[in-house]
C-alpha cells in the first residue's frame, strides 16, 4: 500500500459499521489499513479472522485487500467467500473467531462497507472498538502497515451447509402444513441462502414449502430494485406476485440478507413489530418449557409497537426496553441474557445464535407459527397489529435542539417525557381515552429528526402526528 493517503476515514466510519462510496472513500489501501487495524484491536495475531463478502462487484477485491492487511499483522485469515451477513455471524460464533463482512447492506451499488464482530459474533460499535480501529487505520494510511515477523496464514472454507443445518436444528419446519411462499431476494445474498435453508440446495431434506423465487440472481448492481425492503417502493413487485400466485406469504430480504420483511396473502406488509411479537412468544414458550422457573428477558427497542412489550409480559417474561441500534442491542442481549430481541427495522436477535441478528431465523419462526394453524397470515398479522402506527417520518430541520424544545413546551403537563433515545413523549390518558406516544430522534449523520408515533386509534394517531410535525417543521 502507499505510505501517504489523504483519505479521511471519519465521514464513513459510522456508529455501528463502515459504509462509504467505492473509490472515493473505500479503496484497497483504506481497506488494507482497516484489516491491519482490526487484527490489532481484537488482538487476533496468531488467531483466526473470518472474512466474508456479499455479491457487490467491489466486495471480492476488498476482501482480498483486507485479508492482506490482516495477515500482515499476524491474523490467520479464514475466507468464507460469498455469504450473507448472518453467515459471518455463524462462522464467528461456531469458530469463536472475530469476523469482518464486506457489504453495504441495502445501500445502492456505489457503496460498500464492513460489519465487524469480535469472537463469538459479539458486536463492535464506535464506542466499543470501532473508533480505535478507525484511528489505527488512519495512522497506517500515513505510515504504511508494519508487517509482523510471522505474518498470518490464509485458508478458504464453505460454511453454507453448516449454517443451513444449524438453522434447521433451531426451528423445525418438517411438520407444518404446505405453504406457498414468494421470496424476493432483491438480487442480494438471499438468492443463495434461501435455497440452502428453505429448500434442498445445501443437501438438506425437502420441506413442505413451495418457494417461488424473485430476483435470486446475485447482482450487486441491483437491476430490479434497491435491496431495501423498508422502502415501500421496493416491495411492490413482491406484493403483486403474492396475490398473482395465490401465495400464503411473501418474504423480502435486504442486500446482505440479515433482515426479512413479511407480506400477507392479501399483499399487505406485516409490521416488523408484529413479527417480533410472534417470535418473542414462540421463544418464551420454548424456553419456559425447558426452564419452568427463573426470569426470562426479551429485548425490544423503544420504537417497536406497544404490542411487543404487552406480548412479552403477558407470556410471563420481562420486557427490556433499549435504544435503537444493532451493536447496542447485542450488548444488551449479552448483559441481560435475553433469549430474543426485536427491532422496528426488522432486525431480530437470538440467544441461540450468539445474540446476533438473523432475518432467516425470524422468517423460519414465522413460517413455523403460521404453518401450525389453518388461518390466513392476515389474521395472524392483524392479531399482533392492534394499534395505529405512523411508521418513521423524517423531517429536515435547521436546529434540532430548538425543534425538540418546541415539542417539550407544547406537551408539558399533558404528557410524560423520557430521554432514553431522543425524546419519547407519552400521553397522560385515562382508561376511556386511546393511548398515544411518539418518539423523536436526531439522525447521527444528517440534519434530520425522525418521528415515530403510535396510538390506540387512527384518529388519535393522526391528530398527534400532525401536531408534532407542525412543531418540528415550524
Amino acid at each position: 500500500m502507499s505510505k501517504i493517503n489523504p483519505i479521511d476515514l471519519t465521514p464513513f466510519i459510522k456508529a455501528y459499521d463502515v459504509r462509504g462510496l467505492v473509490g472515493s472513500q473505500l479503496t484497497d489501501d483504506v481497506v488494507e489499513a482497516l484489516g491491519a487495524a482490526f487484527v490489532d484491536e481484537v488482538d487476533a495475531a496468531g488467531h483466526d479472522v473470518i472474512v466474508g463478502h456479499d455479491m457487490r462487484d467491489s466486495s471480492p477485491g476488498f476482501a482480498a485487500a483486507f485479508s492482506a492487511g490482516a495477515r500482515a499483522r499476524g491474523g490467520n485469515v479464514v475466507l468464507i467467500g460469498l455469504c450473507s451477513t448472518d453467515e459471518t455471524y455463524f462462522a464467528s460464533g461456531s469458530l469463536d473467531a472475530p469476523a469482518a463482512m464486506f457489504t453495504a447492506s441495502h445501500n445502492p451499488a456505489t457503496y460498500n462497507g464492513i460489519k465487524f464482530s469480535r469472537a463469538g459474533a459479539q458486536g463492535i460499535s464506535f464506542n466499543t472498538g470501532l473508533r480505535a480501529i478507525r484511528d489505527r487505520a488512519q495512522s497506517y494510511l500515513t505510515t504504511g502497515v508494519d508487517a509482523v515477523a510471522h505474518p498470518g496464514s490464509h485458508r478458504e472454507i464453505d460454511v453454507l451447509a453448516d449454517y443451513a443445518g444449524y438453522l434447521r436444528e433451531l426451528v423445525d419446519l418438517s411438520e407444518i402444513r404446505p405453504i406457498r411462499v414468494v421470496v424476493d431476494a432483491g438480487n442480494g445474498m438471499g438468492g443463495m441462502t434461501v435455497p440452502a435453508v428453505l429448500s434442498t440446495a445445501a443437501g438438506l431434506s425437502e420441506l413442505p414449502l413451495e418457494i417461488i423465487p424473485m430476483y435470486f440472481e446475485l447482482d450487486g448492481t441491483f437491476p430490479n430494485h434497491e435491496a431495501n425492503p423498508l422502502e415501500p417502493a421496493n416491495i411492490v413487485d413482491l406484493q403483486k406476485a403474492v396475490v398473482e400466485h395465490g401465495a400464503d406469504v411473501g418474504l423480502a430480504f435486504d442486500g446482505d440478507a440479515d433482515r426479512c420483511f413479511v407480506i400477507d396473502e392479501r399483499g399487505n406488509p406485516m409490521s416488523p413489530s408484529a413479527v417480533a411479537a410472534v417470535v418473542a412468544l414462540r421463544e418464551i414458550q420454548r424456553v419456559r418449557a425447558l426452564q419452568p422457573e427463573g426470569d426470562i428477558h426479551v429485548i425490544h427497542n423503544l420504537i417497536t409497537s406497544r404490542i411487543v412489550a404487552e406480548t412479552i409480559e403477558a407470556a410471563g417474561a420481562i420486557a427490556v426496553r433499549t435504544n435503537v441500534g444493532h451493536s447496542l442491542i447485542k450488548d444488551q442481549m449479552a448483559a441481560t441474557g435475553a433469549i430474543f430481541g426485536g427491532e422496528h427495522s426488522a432486525h431480530y436477535y437470538f440467544r441461540d445464535f450468539w445474540g446476533a441478528d438473523n432475518g432467516m431465523l425470524a422468517a423460519m419462526h414465522l413460517l413455523a407459527e403460521f404453518g401450525s394453524q389453518q388461518e390466513p397470515l392476515s389474521v395472524l398479522a392483524d392479531r399482533y397489529s392492534p394499534y395505529a402506527s405512523s411508521g418513521e417520518i423524517n423531517s429536515v430541520v435547521a436546529d434540532v435542539a430548538a425543534a425538540t424544545a418546541r415539542i417539550r413546551e407544547a406537551f408539558a403537563g399533558e404528557a410524560e417525557f423520557d430521554e432514553l433515545d431522543g425524546l419519547t413523549v407519552t400521553g397522560k390518558t385515562t382508561t376511556d381515552e386511546p393511548f398515544w406516544w411518539f418518539n423523536v430522534r436526531p439522525s447521527n449523520t444528517e440534519p434530520l429528526l425522525r418521528l415515530n408515533a403510535e396510538a390506540g386509534s387512527v384518529a388519535t394517531l393522526e391528530a398527534v402526528r400532525d401536531r408534532v410535525l407542525a412543531l418540528i417543521r415550524a
